[in-house]
């Protein structure tokens, strides 16, 4: 039940971010930097979890390397 809530908490603790970006499109206080990390480390994640057969690991990883692409791809195009 605990690796169930935080997961979800770290999983989707990145709506807020994404919903304050597509309002106003201000990403300057953005990290690049941080955003590339950490969107190509969920994707590698996911790929490891799926060669582990880890749904779990598979699906908040790929929840997240989505809500965090969103950012980047804000980031990449308001920059």
């Amino acid at each position: 039940m605990i690796g169930f809530i935080a997961a979800c908490l770290t999983t989707f603790g990145f709506v807020p971010q994404v919903i304050k970006v597509i309002k106003t499109k201000d990403t300057e206080s953005i990290s690049l930097g941080m955003y590339l990390m950490a969107v190509t480390g969920m994707i590698l994640w996911a790929i490891h979890g799926f060669h582990h057969n880890d749904m779990a690991i598979v699906l908040a990883n790929a929840i997240s390397a989505t809500l965090a692409g969103i950012v980047l791809i804000y980031k990449l195009i308001y920059q």
